[in-house]
């Protein structure tokens, strides 16, 4: 499933690289408060990384707790790179449930390379 690239030209004479991917996707909910809840690999360095990342956690849950259950929906999105990494990222669907009949889904993702001009002031 490795991406499409190709080299466009649009109106404006402007260069852009597009890479097309296609991969799957995993639609579930998720309680709103508990999305600050995450572990990075750097967590793990040492026992004082680990337990300053846990005080983390339980400052985010209390947190979350404090403000009420608030369900979302949100779409997991798996595919893998131009190079043959896997890539792993989510979209969040909204607070209603999306117009799915299924939970497994085929997704697709567009990615634009281009330079922009800065303007200076």
């Amino acid at each position: 499933m490795n991406g499409v690239v190709m080299e466009i030209l649009t109106e404006e004479q402007e260069k852009k690289a597009i890479g097309i991917f296609h991969g799957e996707a995993k639609v579930g909910e998720i309680l709103g408060g508990f999305t600050q809840i995450t572990l990075s690999p750097s967590d793990f360095s040492s026992p004082v990384s680990l337990q300053m990342a846990l005080s983390r956690i339980y400052e985010s849950m209390m947190k979350a707790l404090e403000q009420g259950p608030k369900k979302k929906y949100v779409a997991e999105i798996r595919f893998t790179d131009s190079l043959g990494n896997p890539v792993v990222f989510a979209v969040d669907l909204g607070e209603k449930p999306p117009p799915f009949s299924k939970k497994q889904l085929k997704a697709r993702v567009m990615v634009e390379v281009f330079e922009e001009e800065f303007e200076e002031h």
